[in-house]
C-alpha cells in the first residue's frame, strides 16, 4: 500500500496554514497555530484517530479566531482527502461514543465523496477559556467541504462544555480512524457499488 500521508498549504490574505498528517501513523502531533483550546482538541484527533498530525498556522487572531480556525478546518480536510486517495480497499465508514465523566458524544463518518455536516451539540456555554465554541461548527464544516465527508456529531448529554467538546473530538478521532483503515477482505475493492467515491 502506497504511503497515505499528505502535506499542504493554504495561503490567504487572513492565514497562511501547513498541514501534514500520516493515517497510518501513531498519534504523534505538534501545532503552533496561537489558538491553544483548538491544538487541545486537536491533539485528541492524533491521539485517538492514531494520526501523526502537524498543523502550523500564522492567521489575523488580532481581530479573532474564526479566520484560523475555519481554514484550518479546510486545510486539514484537503489533506485527508489527499492522503485518502482514491478510497479502494478502505472501510469507508466510522462511529464512536466517547464517555467523559458526565458527557457523552457519538460521531458517525461516511467518506462518501459527499459533503454533509450535521452538528448537534447544546453547548451549555459559549466560551471556553477565551475560545468562541461556536467555531467549532466553522472548523467541521471547513473539513467536511473539502475532505468531501458526511460526518454527523451528537453530544447525548454532558453539563461541562469542555467535557461536551472533548467528548466530540475524541469521538471524532476513533470514527475516523475506523472509516480509514484497510479492510484486508476489500482489499483493491471500491467500498462503494457505484464503484466509485
Amino acid at each position: 500500500m502506497a504511503d497515505r500521508k499528505a502535506r499542504v498549504e493554504r495561503n490567504t490574505l487572513e492565514t497562511q496554514i501547513t498541514v501534514s498528517l500520516n493515517l497510518d501513523g501513531s498519534g504523534k502531533s505538534d501545532f503552533d497555530t496561537g489558538v491553544p483550546f483548538l491544538e487541545h482538541m486537536m491533539e485528541q484527533i492524533a491521539r485517538h484517530g492514531l494520526i501523526d498530525l502537524e498543523v502550523k498556522a500564522k492567521g489575523d487572531l488580532q481581530i479573532d479566531d474564526h479566520h484560523t480556525v475555519e481554514d484550518i478546518g479546510i486545510t486539514l480536510g484537503q489533506a485527508l482527502a489527499q492522503a485518502v486517495g482514491d478510497k479502494k480497499g478502505i472501510v469507508r465508514y466510522g462511529h464512536s461514543y466517547v464517555p467523559l465523566d458526565e458527557a457523552l458524544s457519538r460521531v458517525v463518518i461516511d467518506l462518501s465523496g459527499r459533503p454533509g455536516l450535521t452538528l448537534e451539540v447544546p453547548y451549555k456555554r459559549s466560551m471556553v477559556g477565551g475560545f468562541d465554541v461556536d467555531l467549532f461548527e466553522e472548523f467541521f464544516r471547513g473539513f467536511v467541504n473539502h475532505a468531501m465527508v458526511t460526518l454527523h456529531i451528537d453530544n447525548l448529554r454532558g453539563t461541562n462544555t469542555h467535557h461536551q467538546i472533548e467528548t466530540v473530538f475524541k469521538a471524532f478521532g476513533r470514527a475516523l480512524r475506523m472509516a480509514v483503515e484497510t479492510d484486508a477482505r476489500a482489499a483493491d475493492a471500491m467500498p462503494s457499488t457505484k464503484g466509485s467515491l
